[in-house]
């Protein structure tokens, strides 16, 4: 700090500082007598003190480094003394304590040594007067230095200053969610699902966020409209996991004054259970449906916040695990979809969450219709997935007769196909399926319904998260890679068919071949190196894993003189011309 900051606002209290010594000093004959007189008039009056200075003299401490020491212990007693008036008392007179001691000291605030009091202070008050928060705000130090609880205040009239503190969060969040979905480590045991809703909870930018807001409902709100505008323009659904994330971190602080005021709080608190079960159990599935039965009329504003709780993708993993868990009970019990009163609850709850960004964005806040071909021939076709694995498990136990074994179904249906274009959720649960069933290692199943899935319902197949739950279930089929059938379905048939246009399922792509490239047969390996060569527009990402790709791949080939190497004795010896035979 500089000379004029040291002594920032003593002259408003009538306290003599450097300059006046220094004044003094310029006017005076004896300069000697001039500073003994400043000492007095200034030093610590404590008549018992004038016999103890000279003996820390004789002692060779310096003045300095004495006052130094009483004001360190003079300024942590009254940082003390002021954090206990804050507890004590009326209230208003706790308050009005507060207000005086602000009044007085405020002109010292630019002090380093005395800023840390007024700082202090401010920061027990629940309304610091209006005029002193325009001066901290229009000083970017002052603002710096000051406790959250002092920019809570600043805040919450200054939306534009609040989103500037915020935005480079929520960026930091999206990229941490990204960078988990394009990860290198690709394992079916531990993907972007894996982590509990209350380990999630414990990042970085959702601490930060809910100590941002404290218990402030309108700061709470502001948050909530940035997540808001940001899906609306980007229809990025992370934004969505933040909005429930967000609220399930101030339940765990029991932070009333906001969570009694959320409509969503009590719904997000039962959907937070059932994702940590990934599963919604029958009582669970009662209470959901309860809240959602109970948007009153007038009320329907609410759907718009519980669609974007129902849009976080861990809510639509958790009910698309559910609904195929459902569907082969359903098998079991040769019971149709429709009859299934909690299959259809799943599926009500997958509707409203993909219909999410319509209904903030239209802002018609009513439940998307179902369509009724979804649940009368949609998921039976799915059931008959499952019959078909059934019958062909039984059929290759039996003892096989003259006609040979029975081959698996490989013809796709047309409507299954046809609902993966058209139909949102149907896709969604068209996808979850071929997850299971890659999960379940049945390659034939996986295979058969494959080629399905180049052409999906806004794409929905090359999503990154679909991508990214894909290749961690692949690496159960590594052995398959070995087979030309196999990777042709695969790279060539499906992959391939995206990488040129969809940068991420290059990435995806390379991603998978760092892991199981050695499970690759040599020859169509070197195709896939061929294909899959980033282009001038190809981003770094790509490039870098390309290049990691292109190096391991290095080191597995044989090197030059094992390939040439033959059984040398069988050679004849080349005749080499001696100097003296030229």
């Amino acid at each position: 700090p500089g000379q004029a900051d040291m002594y920032a606002g003593l002259q408003e209290l009538g306290v003599a500082n450097g300059e006046d010594l220094k004044e003094t000093l310029t006017n005076c004959t004896e300069p000697l007598k001039a500073i003994e007189q400043f000492q007095t008039e200034n030093g610590v009056l404590l008549p018992s003190l004038q016999y103890a200075l000279p003996f820390l003299d004789l002692h060779g401490t310096p003045r300095l480094e004495f006052h130094q020491s009483v004001f360190d212990e003079l300024r942590e007693k009254l940082l003390e003394r002021v954090s206990a008036i804050a507890l004590e008392g009326k209230v208003e007179e706790r308050y009005k304590k507060l207000e005086d001691l602000l009044e007085k000291s405020f002109s010292l605030v630019k002090m380093p040594s005395i800023q840390p009091v007024v700082m202090c202070v401010m920061k027990h008050l629940p309304k610091v007067p209006e005029k002193k928060l325009k001066l901290v705000m229009a000083d970017k130090d002052l603002y710096k230095a000051c406790a959250v609880e002092v920019k809570r205040q600043i805040w919450q009239d200054n939306q534009a200053l609040f989103g500037d503190e915020v935005s480079p969060l929520l960026k930091q969040y999206i990229l941490e969610k990204e960078n988990i979905l394009f990860s290198n480590d690709i394992s079916f045991l531990q993907n972007f699902f894996s982590p509990s809703p209350k380990t999630r909870r414990q990042g970085e930018v959702v601490q930060k966020l809910t100590q941002m807001i404290g218990k402030n409902v309108k700061l709470y709100d502001m948050v909530l409209q940035f997540l808001r505008t940001l899906f609306l323009r980007t229809r990025n659904v992370h934004y969505c996991t933040l909005r429930a994330e967000l609220l399930m971190s101030l339940h765990d602080l029991e932070i009333s004054e906001i969570c009694t005021v959320d409509p969503c709080h009590k719904f997000t608190w039962c959907l937070d259970a059932c994702i940590r079960e990934k599963f919604v159990d029958n009582k669970r599935a009662r209470e959901l449906q309860g809240f959602l039965d109970g948007v009153k009329k007038g009320q329907e504003q609410v759907l718009g916040d519980l669609s974007m709780i129902l849009c976080d993708p861990f809510a639509i993993n958790t009910l698309a695990l559910s609904t195929i868990r459902h569907l082969q009970d359903l098998v079991g019990q040769d019971t149709l979809p429709r009859e299934s009163p909690d299959l259809l609850l799943l599926l009500r709850m997958l509707s409203l969450g993909q219909g999410a960004w319509d209904m903030i964005d239209s802002q018609v806040f009513k439940e998307p219709k179902m369509e009724a071909e979804l649940i009368t021939r949609f998921l039976p076709l799915l059931m008959s997935f499952v019959v078909d694995d059934h019958t062909f498990t039984v059929d290759q136990k039996l003892p096989s007769e003259e006609k040979g074994p029975i081959p698996y179904p490989s013809a796709i249906p047309e409507a299954f196909t046809k609902f993966l274009q058209e139909n949102r959720i149907a896709c969604e649960i068209g996808l979850y399926y071929i997850l299971h069933i890659t999960k379940q290692r049945n390659k034939n199943a996986f295979l058969r319904l494959l080629p399905a899935l180049v052409e999906t319902f806004s794409d929905l197949a090359f999503s990154d998260i679909f991508l990214h739950l894909l290749t961690g279930n692949l690496t159960l089929l590594s052995d398959e890679f070995a087979l030309e059938e196999f990777c042709t379905s695969l790279f060539d048939g499906f992959f391939l068919t995206a990488c040129s246009r969809k940068e991420n399922v290059h990435r995806h792509v390379l991603r998978l071949l760092l892991h199981l490239h050695h499970k690759v047969a040599p020859a169509k390996l070197e195709s896939l190196q061929k294909a899959l060569e980033p282009t001038k527009q190809s981003g770094e990402a790509v490039k870098e894993l390309y290049n990691q790709l292109s190096e391991k791949l290095e080191l597995r080939k044989p090197s030059p003189a094992e390939v040439t190497e033959t059984p040398s004795m069988e050679l004849p010896l080349p005749t080499v011309p001696t100097p003296a035979s030229r």
